[in-house]
C-alpha cells in the first residue's frame, strides 16, 4: 500500500530566506491516486516532493509512506522514484546502461534488469535508441529517458517535480498525455508538482493548491476552478484568471443589489434564493468574482440592468483563434472577457454592453479573502 501522508509537517525552507516551505502541512494522498500539486514560485512544491523522496527533512511533524514513518529512512529505502526538470544522464553510457544503472545498484538479477529496461523503453518509444550514447539525446528524449528510468525501478510512488518545465509547448502537451497514460498503465501512486496552473488543470483529477507552505484548497480540478475557496485560488487558476470586482451589497425587495465601487458601471440584482449566504453582507464591502468566459457581449436593444448587463470600454483586443480575449474598463475595474470569434468585429476604443452570467458569480470577503458560500 502506497498511501503518502503528511501530518503537521513544518519545513523552514532554504537557508538564508524567510520562506516557509511547509507550515503545519497535513495532507493524505491515497494508494494509486494521481494528485497534482500546484502553486506559485516559492510556495513549497519542491520541498514537498523532496521530503517524500528523503532529500529534505522536516523540522517537525511526520511523513508516512503506507504505514511506515519515513522521516529518518534513507532515500534508497523509500521505494520512490523522482523525475525532475534537471535529469542528468550518466555520461559515456548507452541508453540501456543508463536505464539499467539503478537496477544494478539494487543488485537485481541480469535477466530481470533486461526485462525491465526493455519494457520501460517500449512504453516511451526508446527501443531503437538503446545503444546510443547519452550525449546525443535531445531535451525531449532526455525527459522520456528520465521517465523510463523511473518506470524500470517499479516504485510504489512516482514523484514529478516540474518535469516538463524545459520543454516547448507542443512537447509538453504530448508528454502530459504520456504521463497520464503511464498512471493508467502502472496504477501506482503519483504526485505531480508544477508551478503552471494551465498544466495542472490539463492533467485534471485531484488538485492541491499550495501557497506559502499551506494548502489553500484540495479537490477535483473542475471543482477548484468553479468553486475557489478564496481569492488566491480564484486569481491563480485560469488563463485569464477570475475577475474580482470591488463593490458593496444592499438589500432590494426579495434580493440583493451589487454596486461596483467608485465610478464603476456594474450594478446587478441578485436573487436571494441564489445568494442566501450574501444576505448578512448587505451594506458591507465585498468582492464579486466572475470568470472571463462568463461575460458576453450583447446588443444594446437587449440590455437590461436586471439581467446583469453593464456598459464598458474595450481597452484591448487579443485574438486567440476562434476565441477573442477582451480587456474591458468599467470606470473602476479592469476586466478580462473571453468571447467567441463569430459575430460583430471588435476594436480597441469601442464601447459596448456586456452581460454577466448570474449563475456563475462568486462572492468573496475582501478581509479574510475567503469565498462566501451557501451551506450545502
Amino acid at each position: 500500500m502506497a498511501t503518502v501522508s503528511f501530518k503537521n509537517v513544518i519545513h523552514p525552507g532554504r537557508k538564508g530566506t524567510d520562506l516557509t516551505a511547509a507550515h503545519d502541512l497535513t495532507l493524505q494522498i491515497h494508494d494509486r491516486e494521481f494528485v497534482t500539486v500546484v502553486g506559485p514560485p516559492h510556495c513549497g512544491l519542491s520541498s514537498l516532493v523532496r521530503m517524500i523522496a528523503g532529500l529534505d527533512e522536516p523540522s517537525k511533524g511526520d511523513i508516512f509512506i503506507g504505514d511506515r514513518r519515513v522521516n529518518n529512512v534513507p532515500p534508497k529505502e523509500r521505494d520512490v522514484a523522482l523525475v525532475s526538470r534537471h535529469h542528468a544522464l550518466y555520461p559515456g553510457m548507452s541508453l540501456y546502461d543508463n536505464l539499467a544503472f539503478g537496477l544494478k545498484r539494487r543488485k537485481f538479477p541480469p535477466k530481470e534488469i533486461k526485462n525491465r529496461v526493455l519494457a520501460a523503453a517500449e512504453i516511451f518509444g526508446l527501443q531503437q535508441l538503446l545503444e546510443e550514447k547519452s550525449e546525443s539525446f535531445s531535451v525531449e528524449q532526455r525527459q522520456r529517458i528520465a521517465l523510463a528510468r523511473a518506470v524500470a525501478l517499479q516504485p510504489k510512488v512516482f514523484l514529478f517535480d516540474e518535469p516538463l518545465a524545459d520543454l516547448e509547448s507542443l512537447a509538453r502537451g504530448q508528454m502530459r498525455q504520456e504521463i497520464a497514460k503511464l498512471h493508467q498503465r502502472v496504477q501506482a501512486t503519483m504526485i505531480y508538482a508544477t508551478h503552471d496552473p494551465v498544466e495542472a488543470m490539463a492533467l485534471g483529477g485531484r488538485m492541491v493548491v499550495l501557497n506559502e507552505g499551506t494548502v489553500q484548497q484540495d479537490g477535483s480540478a473542475l471543482s477548484l476552478y468553479d468553486e475557489p475557496a478564496n481569492v488566491f485560488v480564484a486569481g491563480f487558476l485560469g488563463d485569464p484568471p477570475m475577475n474580482l470586482i470591488s463593490g458593496a451589497l444592499k438589500p432590494d425587495r426579495d434580493g440583493l443589489v451589487f454596486t461596483e465601487a467608485g465610478d464603476g458601471t456594474i450594478e446587478i440584482r441578485l436573487a436571494a434564493s441564489d445568494f442566501s449566504a450574501g444576505q448578512e453582507w448587505a451594506g458591507r464591502p465585498i468582492l464579486l468574482g466572475v470568470r472571463p468566459e462568463e461575460i458576453r457581449m450583447v446588443e444594446s436593444a437587449k440590455a437590461e440592468k436586471s439581467s446583469g448587463v453593464f456598459p464598458a470600454l474595450i481597452d484591448f483586443v487579443e485574438q486567440a483563434g476562434f476565441e477573442t480575449n477582451l480587456s474591458l474598463q468599467t470606470g473602476a475595474s479592469a476586466l478580462k472577457c473571453r468571447v467567441r470569434g463569430e459575430g460583430m468585429p471588435l476594436e480597441a476604443g469601442q464601447r459596448g454592453r456586456f452581460q454577466l452570467n448570474l449563475s456563475s458569480l462568486r462572492l468573496f470577503d475582501p478581509v479574510s479573502t475567503r469565498r462566501i458560500a451557501d451551506p450545502p
